[in-house]
């Protein structure tokens, strides 16, 4: 995949500590930089050439005086999150000090190696480490370097089909694969379309309403000899689908994935319309229907400003009852809303918004990462203004949660469930 293995400990141009040292001529400290900035960005960080000649140039800059300082102009420069952190330390250790431990982690794909990285969650690390693996995996094996050791042997024997384990694999869990995997499958996937009686009539020679005026106009061409009796019967019709996700830091990885679930319900069916919130409501429906998902993908990411920052979901609620909601809500829409429930306002005036949005539309799902964990509690005050006006309270983490949300969204169902009242009376 580098073409070039990192450099190892020692090497010209790699910092061990001592005098400063700068890369000798024909060094290749510039091109490992280059892949290290490479590695991350396939392991999920944003990192662009920008950022990689930055890097380049903060090196040259600092100078190679100590391992440390090394360490610390990269990540000065490579790292804008505190979410980042565990995933550029493992790669760094990994990349730049142990290239035999590099070597194997490459050609095995291990999700067991461990590098020591002292203060590390067990279970964290793990997660981490395999995209970590796979990112700096090569595309074949033959490109590593005959190091002339023996040979390990690992029991890869399955219990658990791939699809299933895919099924139920965290959003947050996934490698690169898994995920790319994932998006295939929601894009594969058809919704139900729920079907409600609308106030609008049509003939129907089985309705159970006489339409007079037609009965009487049919009269008039017998001549009033004979009077014929019309019937008609109610429109039904799919209600709007209007869906509210939720972008700020917290819901990052899963907002990504749920911008291609939305892409799918909106390639699927009409009237879906689509809103992003972090600190302000971005409308990105007119984007989500263009087939290319790539393409929309591109055009949501010119509109929208606040990924990955804040959350003001009291003050993006009012924004939307007031602008948006006699738009799209007509006719007896079904709300989904996607976010944690973690308000920066603490809640303010959420609860206000959030009984308005509840008493404009049919329905109204939260759907909440959060409560993928068995602890689960409702305990900060956004997630307590929102839960009493909730029809639904479901969990959206892996494939499967999705796949109960679109079996959900095919039934009418009635208001406040009995879950949102179970979790409505945990709170007092």
């Amino acid at each position: 995949m580098f073409g070039t293995a990192p450099i190892p400990p020692g090497s010209p141009g790699m910092p061990t500590g001592g005098t400063p040292e700068a890369p000798p001529e024909g060094g290749r400290l510039v091109e490992n930089i280059m892949h290290f900035a490479r590695a991350l960005r396939v392991a999920g960080l944003p990192v662009g050439p920008g950022k990689t000649l930055d890097a380049i140039r903060a090196v040259q800059t600092s100078g190679l005086r100590q391992r440390s300082d090394f360490y610390w102009t990269l990540h000065s420069v490579l790292v804008n999150r505190r979410d980042q952190q565990e995933l550029f330390d493992q790669a760094f250790h990994i990349f730049w000090r142990d290239p035999q431990l590099l070597e194997k982690m490459m050609s095995l794909l291990l999700p067991e190696v461990r590098p020591d990285i002292d203060g590390a969650d067990e279970a964290e690390r793990k997660k981490t480490m395999r995209r970590i693996a796979e990112a700096l995996a090569p595309q074949s094996r033959q490109e590593l370097p005959d190091s002339g050791e023996q040979e390990i042997e690992i029991d890869a024997t399955l219990t658990v089909s791939d699809e299933e384990k895919l099924q139920t694999r965290d959003f947050e869990d996934m490698t690169n694969t898994e995920m790319e995997e994932a998006r295939r499958a929601m894009a594969r996937m058809r919704l139900p379309i729920m079907s409600v009686k609308t106030r609008r009539f049509r003939p129907s020679p089985n309705g159970n309403r006489v339409d007079m005026r037609r009965s009487f106009r049919a009269t008039l061409k017998s001549g009033g000899d004979v009077v014929t009796l019309e019937h008609r019967a109610r429109v039904e019709r799919h209600p709007p689908l209007v869906v509210l996700c939720d972008i700020s830091g917290s819901m990052e990885r899963y907002s990504r994935m749920m911008l291609h679930f939305m892409h799918a319900m909106t390639s699927d069916r009409d009237r879906v319309h689509s809103f992003l919130f972090g600190t302000r409501l971005s409308n990105i429906t007119r984007h989500l229907r263009h087939r290319d998902i790539d393409v929309a993908l591109e055009r949501i990411g010119d509109q929208v400003q606040d990924w990955s920052g804040g959350t003001r979901i009291g003050a993006t609620l009012a924004e939307f009852n007031k602008f948006w909601s006699r738009r799209v809500l007509g006719q007896g829409a079904v709300v989904l809303m996607i976010t944690d429930g973690l308000d920066r306002d603490a809640g303010d005036g959420l609860q206000l918004e959030m009984e308005r949005l509840h008493k404009s539309c049919r329905r109204l799902i939260w759907l909440n990462p959060l409560l993928r964990f068995d602890g689960f509690q409702p305990k900060a005050r956004g997630i307590r203004a929102i839960l009493p006006h909730v029809d639904d309270f479901r969990p959206v983490h892996n494939l499967e949660s999705l796949s109960q949300l679109a079996e959900a969204l095919g039934e009418i169902g009635p208001r406040r469930l009995e879950a949102a009242r179970n979790w409505s009376g945990e709170m007092s």
